[in-house]
């Protein structure tokens, strides 16, 4: 094994080490784990917490339709965003890319005529170009991210305004507002209880998701790398199965799947599977972990940043698309603090300020504590700017426990 493979692993907190694959009690792997753990029960404290408050209403199935699609643009900006964070950047500029982006198809299908296939493509590039013209600076000239894409979000949004002239386009074709507010078709005719396609497709996406982690553990048991309890990996595996099906059962029975939703879901699975599976997600924990130990590794650091722009502006167009579809209006003032929601989601799921750690599921988990905040302040009623004081909190609270993790960790070692 060469001396780059060695160096290029992800990084994980520091656990008390188990003499056998699979020992050690479950209170070690807690204390170990605190900082995944901790997401998982924050968010079922917040869902818990806003179901009473709210009477039951934050679960119904109208609800977390309304849940998804609000939040959906804000999680695939988490995907991308915890990539950037993990390798030591931050992006300020993914709010106005989305607001450019959308502006940028509107001229396109409403105003040029495009099919509204093709404006989603070229728009889509749009925002990959984006990203590479930001990435040359940071990579190859070496100006901080921080300069660069808070420079990007005044110039975005600048040309945001520019090319509409300060005036929404609107409407869009049926077939582009179906991305961001349509649903896949109903097989049952509206006849059933539940949604058939939903159904089916949730209980794939248990069974599939399910049937990864145990096969992945079995490779580490095999390999002699397993240190976690059998009882608490059955306890997730149940836990994560409950919560798809619900989900599953709760949109069947209302409309169906939304269409944004299945967007996200391929997301969540082609970079989780990246960032875990592939040597380009090995170099951005590398990157992030420590830049010269990846450098003397061998690492293309250059080009990992420049990559990680570029991915970073598809997915902002990818949102932008999702967003405008949803609103059905190209708006000058679309995105309008979407960097900070993303950015929020990535450290409230367990990135990091310092680089090298974080998960893509972790991000959409610190998404989705935001989101149902979010929903359910206004389904009390709460002013925005008492919404605003709760999340910066929250945000507060999130960055507090990762540093307080990471002493811990480093009084464990000594």
């Amino acid at each position: 094994m060469s001396a780059s493979t060695q160096t290029i692993s992800e990084p994980t907190p520091v656990v008390p080490p188990n003499p056998e694959p699979g020992g050690g009690g479950l209170g070690a792997l807690l204390s170990g784990r605190l900082r995944q753990v901790g997401i998982f029960l924050a968010l079922i404290a917040i869902v818990i917490l806003f179901q009473v408050l709210t009477g039951g209403t934050l679960l119904t199935p109208r609800n977390v339709t309304s849940i998804v699609g609000q939040n959906a643009y804000v999680l695939i900006l988490a995907i991308g965003m915890v990539m950037i964070i993990i390798a030591g950047h931050i992006d300020l500029s993914v709010g106005s890319v989305v607001a450019f982006v959308g502006a940028i198809s509107g001229i396109m299908i409403v105003q040029w005529g495009w099919p509204w296939w093709l404006g989603v493509i070229a728009a889509i590039l749009v925002g990959g170009v984006i990203g590479a013209w930001q990435g040359f600076w940071i990579a190859y000239v070496g100006i901080p991210a921080f300069i660069v894409t808070l420079a990007g979000m005044l110039t975005f949004r600048g040309l945001t305004q520019m090319v509409l002239h300060n005036v929404p386009i609107t409407p869009f074709p049926d077939a582009y507002v179906a991305i961001g507010s349509g649903y896949l078709p109903d097989l049952g005719g509206g006849k059933t209880t539940f949604e058939p396609l939903t159904l089916v497709l949730g209980i794939l996406a248990t069974i599939g998701l399910v049937g990864t982690q145990v096969r992945e553990r079995s490779k580490r048991v095999k390999l002699g790398l397993e240190d976690e309890p059998r009882s608490w990996f059955l306890a997730q595996a149940v836990f994560t199965a409950v919560f798809i099906l619900a989900i599953t059962f709760t949109l069947a029975s209302y409309r169906g799947t939304p269409i944004v939703l299945v967007i996200l879901a391929a997301l969540i699975l082609i970079y989780s599977t990246v960032m875990h599976q592939f040597v380009f997600g090995r170099h951005i924990y590398a990157r992030g972990g420590n830049l010269h130990a990846a450098q003397l590794s061998g690492v293309d650091t250059k080009k990992v940043d420049f990559a990680l722009f570029v991915n970073m502006g598809l997915l902002a167009g990818i949102a932008g698309i999702a967003f405008t579809a949803r609103s059905n209006s190209a708006l000058p003032g679309a995105g309008t603090g979407f960097e900070l929601d993303a950015i929020a989601a990535a450290f409230i799921g367990g990135a990091a300020v310092t680089g090298g750690i974080g998960t893509v599921t972790g991000a959409i988990i610190g998404g989705l504590i935001m989101g149902v905040l979010n929903n359910g302040m206004s389904l009390l009623g709460l002013g925005t700017e008492v919404q605003s004081f709760i999340k910066g909190f929250v945000l507060l609270l999130a960055v507090a426990f990762d540093i307080f993790n990471k002493r811990r960790a480093a009084n464990a070692s000594k």
